[in-house]
């Protein structure tokens, strides 16, 4: 399956069938498993062999088929299924992380990412130094011969900026630091991230790759001595390990990623170009856009523009609302990467807990409004839009 083209590994990578032979994988929905002897018990707790078990906090065999499928597609030696986006972007980062250690990290981040690098790590000891993500030379300004790790958003929630994967992988591994890319608004189906130069991705599997509103979780991905004597040791000790039926789920949802993360994307480029210039609009960022200021870097390290865009309009956070609410298709939430297309208002959502000098900093504005692109036909999305605008 490693030679075949990636829609051929998201049906069939991973596979295991038990005696029945079934089609679709199966669910194993059992928190633990029983040993044939007890020197099999012991044997089994000293070291684990393939395809054997000890407790689903550890490992069990739909998880395992979902792990390997998204490695195959990433094209990494492994990967840890985690219980959400945000404990995977956590266990990436404690993981590796001890008191003393450097982080330098882009302030452009997700309002939970920005928790995590702001207030918890720092209560374990761990410096952290914040950099404008798209500005190389802050980067190597920060980067030092201490720093343990790099941490960003290959594009960033959401004013999708970008960051060079490439040229912050050359920085950091300069100074021995490994690069660890929060990847969702890319997409597995968009980004070459390891081949880039970065260590580790972690996505939010909640995403695109359930990418139909049923199931929290996440995913670890690097090589197989830093996934198995790093990240595994601190997850399984933690607690935050993928359920066997969210592991079903989405196994489920790979089968359709290619497809739907392509489809919307093309959709995306359509609305972002139906609505650049319009009157009530101070601006539409779309990297698939000539005028977004990373269009080149967009297409040099992902190939298109994505799935996802932002709008900001004039009269602030009233008309945002009253934009919100003039729409009729598309739904408010906040959630992202969805079969439905979704609309939010971050500085009153997602990033509301940050101050208004951060959010200002960030480009968050009042009037800033994220759209995640679904599968729906795109004339109707369009025409939503601007009719929604027209009311507001």
């Amino acid at each position: 399956m490693k030679d075949k083209k990636p829609r051929t590994k998201l049906v069939h990578g991973g596979t295991k069938r038990s005696q029945w032979g079934e089609v679709s994988e199966a669910i194993f929905l059992t928190q633990g498993f029983v040993y044939d002897n007890a020197e099999q018990a012991e044997q089994r707790f000293i070291k684990s062999g393939p395809d054997e078990y000890i407790y689903a906090r550890y490992g069990n065999p739909t998880v395992a088929m979902f792990e390997e499928r998204i490695a195959m597609l990433e094209g990494a030696e492994d990967a840890f299924a985690t219980a959400s986006g945000m404990a995977a972007v956590n266990g990436a980062l404690m993981s590796m992380l001890k008191a003393g250690d450097h982080l330098v990290s882009a302030r452009a981040l997700f309002g939970s990412c920005l928790y995590i690098v702001e207030d918890i790590l720092p209560r374990f000891g761990v410096e952290v130094t914040l950099v404008d993500g798209a500005d190389l030379d802050q980067w190597r300004a920060a980067v030092r011969p201490d720093t343990k790790a790099v941490f960003f958003e290959s594009m960033s929630n959401p004013t999708l900026e970008l960051v060079d994967i490439q040229a912050v992988s050359e920085i950091a591994h300069a100074q021995g630091a490994l690069v660890v890319v929060d990847n969702v608004f890319s997409t597995p189906v968009f980004s070459d991230a390891l081949g880039q130069g970065a260590d580790v991705i972690v996505y939010s599997s909640t995403k695109h790759i359930d990418g139909q509103g049923r199931t929290l979780g996440g995913v670890i991905l690097g090589t197989r001595e830093h996934i198995r004597k790093v990240v595994e040791p601190y997850m399984k000790h933690t607690g935050g390990s993928m359920s066997p039926f969210t592991a079903w789920v989405q196994l489920k949802g790979l089968e359709t990623l290619d497809l739907r993360v392509r489809a919307q994307a093309q959709s995306a480029q359509a609305i972002a170009e139906a609505l650049e210039g319009h009157a009530k609009l101070k601006q539409v960022i779309y990297p698939g856009l000539p005028s977004h200021k990373q269009a080149a870097l967009a297409q040099r390290q992902m190939g298109s523009g994505g799935t996802m865009l932002a709008i900001e309009l004039e009269g602030g956070k009233a008309a945002a609302f009253a934009f919100l609410n003039a729409l009729d298709v598309i739904v408010i939430s906040n959630n992202l990467g969805d079969a439905k297309s979704i609309v939010t208002h971050p500085a009153t959502t997602t990033h509301q807990r940050l101050s208004a000098e951060q959010r200002q900093t960030l480009g968050i504005t009042d009037g800033l409004v994220r759209l995640s692109v679904g599968i729906e036909d795109t004339d109707d999305l369009i025409d939503d839009i601007l009719t929604a605008l027209d009311t507001a």
